[in-house]
């Protein structure tokens, strides 16, 4: 089976690339560049996904048709396969997420329009929700107001 690769930008020119490979079930990958850069590494259960993102664990599961759990210290919910919705976080504080899949094509917002982050991914032949899902923990690795830096 031949490598199929997810790829692209988080906030455009000011942001930073994400590259991922699926194997199989595996996601392996980065966000952001050799000096500044967290390494991804996800396996996709019977049950959700699981895996790490630099040295913070990502564990979510399959639960009344949305993805629940966390990613590192933060609450995580995904709902739909090729429009995705969700949230990242916790209420006032937390990051918002729509996405949508056209093709082999994903591009969404993390956040406010004004303080979050639109992205932009090549799928290959993945689902939207697992592009998304990369997005998020791309996110979650590089972006120190959502891992836990948040001002409140």
């Amino acid at each position: 089976m031949s490598e199929d690769l997810i790829k692209g930008r988080l906030g455009g020119a000011d942001g930073f690339g994400v590259r991922c490979a699926i194997d199989g079930d595996r996601i392996s990958g980065r966000a952001g560049g050799g000096l500044y850069g967290k390494d991804i590494d996800l396996e996709i259960t019977e049950r959700g996904v699981q895996g790490t993102v630099g040295n913070e664990s990502v564990r979510i599961e399959l639960e009344d048709g949305e993805l629940r759990g966390n990613v590192g210290g933060q609450k995580l919910v995904l709902r739909g396969v090729d429009r995705v919705t969700g949230f990242l976080g916790e209420p006032i504080v937390g990051w918002n997420i729509v996405a949508q899949q056209q093709g082999e094509r994903l591009s969404g917002q993390l956040g406010s329009t004004v303080l979050g982050r639109t992205f932009e991914l090549d799928l290959g032949s993945a689902p939207g929700w697992v592009g998304t899902l990369v997005a998020v923990v791309a996110l979650y690795a590089l972006e120190p107001r959502v891992s836990g830096a948040v001002s409140r």
